[in-house]
């Protein structure tokens, strides 16, 4: 589904003539292409990465651009840096709605009740699971936080 609107993103801004929006939209597709040649590489049966990995990847790609803009502005390069932030507000335009905190804790609660977490040890196995349901939706490395919090009372 999300491949599919990311074409029609990219036919869209081809006919609008949003070239920002254009290039961003053809950048993510080619690392999409990357992505599904390592898959095929790798074994995977259908040669494709699945949403949720493709949601992850657009996590990635926010997080790459967001450090290259703060090191553009340390550089003095306030131009440079504002094309990525506009890279990053594209991009975000194509992951669902992030979770607030509270219902990050809430989904971290529930989380380590299912598989029974015993403290900070376990804090893989809930990471996997937060991963498993709220690709896309949760900031990983702010929930990794409170994860360890949760965990460091038991």
């Amino acid at each position: 589904m999300l491949r599919e609107r990311l074409t029609a993103e990219m036919k869209a801004a081809m006919k609008a003539g949003e070239k920002q929006k254009l290039s961003t939209v053809r950048m993510i597709q080619a690392a999409l292409k990357d992505k599904d040649i390592e898959a095929r590489v790798s074994g995977n049966g259908t040669g494709q990465i699945d949403e949720a990995e493709i949601l992850s990847l657009l996590q990635k790609m926010i997080k790459q651009r967001t450090e290259a803009a703060s090191v553009y502005e340390q550089g003095g390069r306030p131009e440079l840096a504002e094309g990525e932030r506009a890279e990053v507000a594209i991009i975000a335009t194509f992951l669902p709605q992030q979770m607030d905190e509270a219902e990050t804790r809430a989904a971290i609660a529930a989380a380590v009740a299912e598989t029974a977490a015993a403290g900070p040890k376990d804090m893989g196995k809930v990471i996997a699971v937060l991963k498993g349901k709220y690709a896309g939706q949760m900031d990983f490395s702010k929930a990794s936080g409170l994860v360890k919090e949760a965990l460091a009372g038991k």
